[in-house]
């Protein structure tokens, strides 16, 4: 039987719990991605594929969008992030990482960098 790779139920709680509480950052660049507003590209917010549960996810370009506030600014994270995006890699994902401050700082750069991961048929 193959596991269940996206939305695992045990998980469900938990991404409805970080949806409910997005930080600034991401509730700015949700404004952004929704409703296809981005190239016509669908994303999804707090998905969760096997027991990570990623920022921001497009199932069409399998692209994986992480924002990274201070929490993430320590050796211990920052190394814990590294093998987290290496194993969604290794499955064929494509993950991106800007952090809060760039969203707002550089916005029309963090798209454009979005948009440059976007597979153009």
């Amino acid at each position: 039987m193959k596991k269940k790779l996206h939305d695992k139920p045990e998980l469900k709680v938990y991404r409805k719990e970080l949806r409910k509480s997005l930080t600034p950052a991401e509730a700015f660049l949700w404004k952004h991605l929704r409703n296809k507003k981005l190239e016509g590209r669908k994303f999804r917010r707090q998905h969760s594929i096997k027991n990570y549960i990623v920022d921001f996810y497009c199932a069409q370009e399998k692209l994986i969008i992480e924002l990274d506030g201070e929490v993430h600014m320590n050796f211990a994270t920052q190394e814990k992030d590294n093998k987290r995006d290496v194993d969604l890699a290794s499955l064929g994902f494509i993950v991106i990482r800007f952090e809060n401050h760039m969203v707002f700082d550089h916005l029309p750069s963090v798209l454009q960098e979005i948009r440059d991961n976007f597979d153009i048929v």
